[in-house]
């Protein structure tokens, strides 16, 4: 039987710079938490400075003389993911581990500043342009990566990514109850990974991208949704599904050892292992057939540079260090 990866594994991370998106809470804060406690500097990109703030010191509490720093950052804006783009190039020249973690659901279809489905917005589309507008900082770097959470729902749904109507704009297929724009967001985030992937390695980069997977677990994930849905959720659907979820301390290890462990390869996809992949501590297992369909990833990321802006040449990029 193959050993258990937990937080002991995780080394001697000083010297390195981490930026954790959603850093504040659930997952993310575990994940920012251990690498701080193993001496990153940790920066908290989050979009409420004062949940931020409150979670730095938590911390600094539970590891004193951790380096902590605050961003904000609003995935769901792409003005405000150029702004922390910028703040993070002037105060940091290199970037090791970018830890897109930040994510939501929301129980109605909305629409961003920037004409975005909600969902989409700040799953994916903000993560793509972050990526894109500091990669720079990261691929002279030996050992970085870029770690982007998805989820087992990506798996669910439809199972393929919605072309034709990405915002779903046909409201009537919108729905909170079946998650399908969720489920497409967590589609797209192991389709932004495995393109990228290919174009690090194609261009002789260092960094490597790299996608994880919670499982089930007990977070403040349903925050966004309306306060019946929240009881509904509660109230039902966790004392059925109690012995399916696990601590956000183990959920976020898949996260932990999608960034430092030393066996990781570029396009590793690290979460629960077995069948159903809800609980369990990190392997490296396999997404859904439709996410390693090379055809689509080069559409959405086609898709993503055209709504974001944001182009990423990794050649011209590396050319430029």
């Amino acid at each position: 039987m193959a050993r258990r990866w937990t937080a002991e594994e995780v080394s001697d991370q000083s010297g390195r710079v981490a930026v954790v998106t959603g850093g504040n809470t659930g997952l993310g804060f575990v994940t920012a938490r251990v690498l701080a406690a193993h001496g990153a500097t940790v920066v908290l990109a989050c979009r409420d400075a004062g949940r931020a703030a409150a979670a730095a010191e938590r911390i600094r509490a539970a590891a004193p003389g951790a380096a902590v720093e605050i961003l904000r950052l609003d995935l769901a804006s792409q003005e405000s993911v150029r702004d922390a783009a910028a703040e993070l190039r002037a105060v940091h020249p290199r970037i090791d581990l970018l830890v897109n973690n930040a994510g939501g659901l929301w129980p109605r279809r909305e629409t961003t500043v920037d004409g975005f489905e909600r969902t989409l917005a700040t799953n994916h589309l903000g993560p793509f342009a972050l990526t894109g507008l500091v990669l720079d900082r990261m691929l002279a770097v030996p050992g970085s990566r870029v770690v982007t959470v998805s989820s087992i729902g990506h798996r669910f749904g439809a199972g393929t990514f919605n072309f034709d109507d990405p915002h779903f704009a046909r409201e009537w297929v919108y729905s909170a109850r079946d998650r399908a724009a969720y489920f497409q967001s967590k589609l797209a985030n192991l389709l932004f990974t495995y393109e990228l992937q290919r174009r690090l390695a194609a261009a002789g980069a260092q960094t490597v991208a790299v996608a994880a997977h919670p499982g089930n677990a007990r977070t403040e994930f349903t925050r966004e949704l309306d306060p019946v849905s929240r009881a509904v959720a509660s109230r039902w659907f966790r004392p059925l599904t109690w012995w399916l979820l696990q601590d956000p301390g183990v959920g976020a290890l898949a996260t932990l050892r999608a960034a430092v462990d030393p066996e990781a390869c570029g396009g590793d996809f690290f979460g629960p292992p077995g069948r159903l992949q809800f609980t369990g501590h990190p392997a490296k297992v396999r997404s859904s057939p439709q996410s390693y369909e090379v055809a689509a990833q080069r559409r959405l990321w086609e898709l993503s540079e055209g709504l974001t802006g944001v182009t990423i040449d990794v050649r011209k990029l590396l050319t430029n260090q």
